[in-house]
Order: structure tokens, then C-alpha cells, then sequence
């Protein structure tokens, strides 16, 4: 009984993260299927992080289904538009879900800057416009203008 109790938790934990994971990736159509086949293995920030073209996210959730991920042809190639949709070379970043790893490699803030922003944005709430962004005590504000066109509010 208690190995059966064991599993249980632990799937449920699983589904509680993956969940949690789904509410930071922006909407839009494939999101779910991104859901079901990808949060499975990862979390968001794995792939959150990379600013691919078509061919590279193709190659990679290619990789991805021969490793074991489940989804057809079509369901694929919802995930890739998905992907460079929102992940992409050209892609903003949603600041107000963007975890960590996503805002110091994306947008080049140090270590430091990126935790600030981060607590800052779990103290006072979603950012609405650039000016809150550059509230922020400890982050270079010369960084934040340059990178303002890479920025979704």
C-alpha cells in the first residue's frame, strides 16, 4: 500500500508543477499541446531561454519525439509555430512570467539584476510599462532601455 501511496504523491506533485509551469507560458494556439507533450520531460525555463529559428526548434522537438515525447506530424508542427511564435529569434520576453534563466540569458542582466527583478515583481505585482521595469532598485537602467524592444508588459 505505501508504494502505491508513494506513487500517487508523486504524480500529483508532478501535475501540480507542470500546471504551474503551463500558467507562465504566454497563450496562444499550441499552448496546450506544448502542455501535454513538452512539460511532461521539462519545465518552461528549458526551452524558455532559447531563441531559435523554425529549423532548429523543428530539429529539437524532432530530437525530442524520437527520445520518447509523444506527438504526431501535425501535433509537431503546432509545437514548432508555437515555439518560434513566442520563442523565437525576433521573440519578446514576458517579463511579468519570465523565470530567471530566461531574463539573465536573453536579456543579458547579471545574476544579481535578474533576482532583483524578480523580487521586485513578486513584491509589487506584474509590471505594467518600461518605467516600473526601471524602478527596479539594483538594475542598470542604461540595460533596460537598451533592451525595451525586447520587452513584453
Amino acid at each position: 500500500m505505501k508504494p502505491f501511496a508513494l506513487c500517487f504523491l508523486a504524480a500529483a506533485i508532478l501535475a501540480v508543477a507542470a500546471d504551474d509551469d503551463a500558467k507562465l507560458l504566454p497563450d496562444g494556439p499550441g499552448k496546450d499541446v506544448v502542455v501535454r507533450a513538452c512539460l511532461e520531460c521539462h519545465d518552461a525555463s528549458s526551452f524558455r531561454k532559447q531563441r531559435l529559428n523554425r529549423d532548429d526548434w523543428g530539429e529539437k522537438v524532432g530530437q525530442m519525439v524520437d527520445q520518447g515525447a509523444q506527438a504526431t506530424s501535425q501535433e509537431q508542427t503546432v509545437i514548432v509555430e508555437y515555439l518560434v511564435h513566442n520563442f523565437g529569434p525576433d521573440s519578446k520576453v514576458h517579463i511579468n512570467t519570465a523565470p530567471l534563466s530566461e531574463i539573465r540569458t536573453v536579456l543579458g542582466f547579471t545574476n544579481e539584476e535578474t533576482k532583483a527583478i524578480i523580487a521586485y515583481r513578486d513584491q509589487h505585482g506584474d509590471f505594467k510599462e518600461l518605467r516600473d521595469l526601471l524602478n527596479v532598485p539594483g538594475v542598470d537602467s542604461k540595460k533596460v532601455e537598451a533592451k525595451k524592444e525586447m520587452l513584453a508588459f
